[in-house]
């Protein structure tokens, strides 16, 4: 692994039951996570994802690009667009720089129909020899 690297994108679709059941693992009660009605009626077109899931799916995506030895160490995201059900979002990262301890730091996006959902760089411990 070096900087320059790509890792190889994930396509996830984003259905109502990721939507919801990462809302309720998160503990987000909001109702724009669970509720189209009220979602509506607080401006949105529909429910949407919310952070904290998007950050549990980055974290994923570079863990499982990167192998089982892969510890996350941070991870630093900013949303975009909403992702809304029925579109699907593709995970993208590049390696931007690593470290004589293995350390290495991603810069991720993820995009969906309307845009950037995400953006954000990942800090990764890869024992040496393992990505």
């Amino acid at each position: 692994m070096k900087a320059g690297d790509e890792l190889a994108p994930l396509a996830i679709a984003v259905t109502r039951t990721l939507i919801v059941a990462g809302a309720i693992a998160s503990r987000d009660y909001q109702d724009v996570h669970h509720d189209a009605e009220l979602a509506r009626e607080k401006g949105s077109p529909d429910i949407f994802m919310n952070i904290l899931t998007t950050n549990g799916l980055v974290g994923r995506y570079v863990t499982d690009r990167l192998g089982p030895s892969a510890v996350l160490r941070r991870v630093a995201i900013r949303l975009g667009a909403p992702n809304y059900p029925g579109d699907t979002m593709v995970l993208s990262g590049t390696v931007t720089a690593v470290a004589s301890d293995g350390t290495a730091e991603v810069a991720v996006v993820g995009a969906n129909g309307l845009g950037r959902h995400v953006t954000g760089t990942v800090t990764v411990g890869v024992p040496q020899g393992a990505a």
